[in-house]
């Protein structure tokens, strides 16, 4: 499990984006009360949306989506400021703390298509960072198994329902959100204090 591997074991990126200024990126690591958790703590993350990408507007909605039956992902997308956090650190985030890219449609106990581990793309400079990456930590050998995380082209990103958004700070004594939420946010903190922003929600 990623969860269980020391974050300091992985590499820094070798390749980073050349884009600058506001940028985003959609990432699906299980369920995006967790995800979206994580990234609201850092510093040039100007915001966090909880969002569905893979499958047609009709099908994006959380009933449809938690069916298992759509192509659906749970995902966030992240707006950054290229400047203050790269896209290769967004990444580096993704696959030492916000989820286990291992495991095919699974999460923990949480199993299905609409769990998996993926990267929404929006170009070709961005697909070049995620497979120089994944690469990388797979050479290091940090996992028992292989990265499984699928890269695919963003062609619509879906915004979830209202409930959804900052779900995990607006319920932080949830079961789901203190037993899986809370741990990833805790080492997040632990490892990597520098890029948290000033403020930042429990």
């Amino acid at each position: 499990m990623a969860l269980n591997i020391d974050p300091f074991s992985f590499p820094e990126p070798s390749a980073d984006s050349t884009s600058t200024g506001t940028q985003s990126i959609v990432l699906g690591g299980g369920c995006f009360w967790c995800t979206e958790a994580v990234y609201r703590q850092l510093e040039g993350v100007s915001n966090v949306v909880p969002g569905y990408a893979g499958d047609s507007e009709a099908l994006a909605n959380y009933d449809a989506v938690c069916s298992g039956r759509t192509q659906h992902a749970e995902v966030i997308k992240v707006t950054y400021d290229a400047g203050k956090l790269g896209l290769g650190k967004i990444l580096k985030l993704f696959f030492s703390i916000a989820h286990d890219p291992t495991t095919k449609n699974r999460q923990g106990n949480d199993v299905g298509p609409q769990y998996r581990s993926v990267i929404f793309y929006r170009n070709d400079d961005q697909k070049r960072v995620a497979e120089a990456y994944i690469a990388q930590i797979d050479a290091a050998e940090l996992f028992d198994a292989k990265v499984v995380t699928e890269l695919a082209p963003l062609e619509t990103f879906y915004e979830a329902e209202a409930y959804h958004h900052d779900y995990a700070a607006r319920n932080p004594q949830q079961g789901y959100i203190r037993g899986v939420s809370d741990p990833k946010v805790k080492k997040l903190k632990g490892a990597y204090p520098e890029l948290l922003r000033s403020g930042a929600p429990e």
